[in-house]
């Protein structure tokens, strides 16, 4: 299997949440919202998702050049995201090296409809457990990151044989926990969440499904 990387961990911890008062808020309700993928996860009150998940210039800019200098991506490579969402990260690798080829897909329109203008058209509706319209190793890199802990086991292990199949490279990150603490965090916080898995299960899953590729966790410390 591929290496254990630490892209998005850092941008990950920066930011600051109330574990019990999401936990107490009509968490089911919320959940239920939530998994509509609509504008109330997006952009509407913090209980049901991001509380507005905007384009922030920079924001994104050092785990794109994390990833470019680590895949050695140039405006040659292609690159695919297995669930984008606003498809934000894409947008700042194409804005370094602009003769990329960039390609990613969600299950949300309203997210999809929502993304950058400039990248719209590179961008398409569709799940990460389904057969992905492409052929062999057709990408230099396929990434997903916060998507597919959204999937039960068997829709995970589709889309972990996609992303083998039609990426030469790929990097996977999910959301996970090492300890008691943090898997209360994770409970706590997640609405989207299916597949709850401590690192080391994470690992089992990818080895047993073929995946090879690299990954990542982030924690709810």
């Amino acid at each position: 299997m591929g290496k254990l990387k630490n892209f998005v961990s850092k941008l990950h911890n920066s930011t600051k949440r109330n574990y019990i008062s999401r936990m107490l808020d009509k968490k089911v309700h919320c959940m239920n919202v939530s998994k509509k993928y609509g504008k109330d996860y997006w952009d509407g009150n913090r209980k049901y998702g991001y509380g507005g998940y905007k384009y922030i210039p920079g924001r994104w800019k050092n785990v794109a050049k994390s990833i470019i200098k680590n895949y050695k991506l140039n405006k040659n490579s292609s690159i695919l995201d297995v669930g984008c969402g606003k498809a934000f990260l894409l947008y700042e690798i194409k804005k370094l090296i602009p003769g990329i080829k960039i390609c990613g897909f969600d299950i949300s329109k309203y997210a999809l409809n929502s993304t950058r203008e400039e990248i719209k058209k590179f961008l398409f509706l569709h799940r990460a457990q389904d057969k992905y319209p492409f052929k062999n190793n057709k990408f230099d890199l396929v990434i997903s990151l916060g998507c597919l802990h959204n999937l039960k086991i068997f829709e995970i292990e589709k889309a972990l044989k996609e992303i083998q199949r039609v990426g030469k490279k790929s990097y996977i990150m999910l959301e996970s926990y090492r300890d008691e603490k943090e898997l209360f965090n994770l409970q706590c916080w997640a609405l989207t969440c299916e597949s709850f898995f401590e690192k080391k299960e994470w690992i089992w899953i990818y080895n047993h499904f073929g995946y090879k590729g690299d990954y990542e966790f982030i924690y709810f410390k």
